[in-house]
């Protein structure tokens, strides 16, 4: 059918390491052929490998967008989704 846009909505869910590496190397050979892949996923490796861009939400809301590296050290983000260094401090101890 030659599609142009392909929508992915958590296509990892439950898969191990090994079927979402699979998994990665599909979708990379789909993007290369051309196509748009949207991806929403929380397998945060498989979306830092297969993706140029990247948009962080956050209940809703936009709260980061950018390179999978300008996203890995987005302070907000880390903030947002693992807690600020206090938060992770009482939780390491907990």
């Amino acid at each position: 059918t030659e599609p142009k846009l392909l929508l992915l909505d958590e296509p990892a869910a439950g898969l191990n390491g090994a079927e979402a590496a699979s998994l990665g190397a599909l979708i990379r050979r789909i993007r290369d052929a051309g196509v748009t892949t949207l991806l929403v996923e929380y397998h945060m490796e498989l979306v830092m490998d297969i993706s140029d861009e990247i948009l962080v939400l956050n209940f809703g809301q936009s709260l980061a967008e950018g390179t999978p590296g300008e996203i890995r050290s987005n302070k907000t983000v880390i903030e947002a989704y693992l807690g600020d260094e206090t938060s992770l401090a009482q939780d390491l101890r907990a």
